[in-house]
Formats: C-alpha cells, structure tokens, sequence
C-alpha cells in the first residue's frame, strides 16, 4: 500500500445542508448521484447519506454522531487565518468546539464541528510551511 490518502468521504444526515455549509466556507463542489465531490488538493473529500455510507462499509450507522476518533486538519499561513475560518464555520452553521488559543504543542489552533459533527482543526503551525499551491510537506523530525 502506498503511503497516500486519496480520498475522505463523510456520511452525513441531510446532504443539502452538508453541500451549503462547505459552500458557505468557500469550496466548490460537484453533486453526482447523491454525493458531493469536493477537489481538496490532491485528495477529495466525499459527501454521502450517512445510512448509505455505512451501509456501503459494511457497518451500522448507529444513533447519530459520536467521536470516532478522527479530526480532520486545515492549515492556514497566519493566526488570522485560524481565526477568520472558524468564525465562518460558526457563521456557515458549525460549532466551535475549541476556540483558538495556542496549543500543548505551540503552535495555534482551534476545531470546529460541521453541521454533522464532523471534527476539523485549522492550524497556523509555522514549523509545517505551506507551499503556494496549499499543499503540505512534513518537515524532516530527524530520524524520530
């Protein structure tokens, strides 16, 4: 297995409402029998009816969001930029799980949840340069 994520779909519970909010953040996407594709670098980002998505798994969908263990991250090249995007997150109709303030690690951050409670942080972390095209590299952790 090569070492790539290609492709992140998201089950959610009301498609439309899911499209507008991402839209409202700004992405542009593609609705194609019942999901929405949205270009994201050099993945994508899915939407789909969360019963189908979990249907298509092989998995119950269960009783509504819960924690499964996965934060998505976005980013961003200053702290304003951390700002401003969970505040439109908030304004698209997300929550602000956890404000911005600089975290453990030192670098700043907060989270938000998408209208299905999708998890993501956006992140000013200046030791994870972006390049022109938003695309991230890691830096080199020397040997650890």
């Amino acid at each position: 297995m090569e070492q790539r994520i290609t492709l992140i779909s998201l089950g959610v519970t009301d498609l439309a409402r899911a499209k507008g909010f991402y839209e409202a953040l700004g992405w542009r996407g593609q609705e194609v029998e019942e999901t929405v594709f949205f270009q994201a670098g050099g993945s994508a980002l899915v939407l789909w009816d969360r019963e189908k998505l979990a249907a298509d798994a092989g998995v119950d969908a269960g009783a509504g969001p819960v924690f499964g263990g996965i934060v998505l991250a976005h980013n961003v090249r200053s702290d304003d930029e951390v700002d401003a995007l969970l505040a439109a997150a908030a304004s698209a109709g997300g929550r602000v799980s956890k404000p911005a303030a600089v975290n453990v690690v030192g670098f700043y951050s907060g989270t938000f949840a998408d209208p299905d409670g999708h998890l993501w942080e956006v992140a000013h972390n200046p030791g994870f340069p972006l390049a022109e095209d938003g695309s991230l590299t890691l830096p080199d952790f020397g040997g650890a």
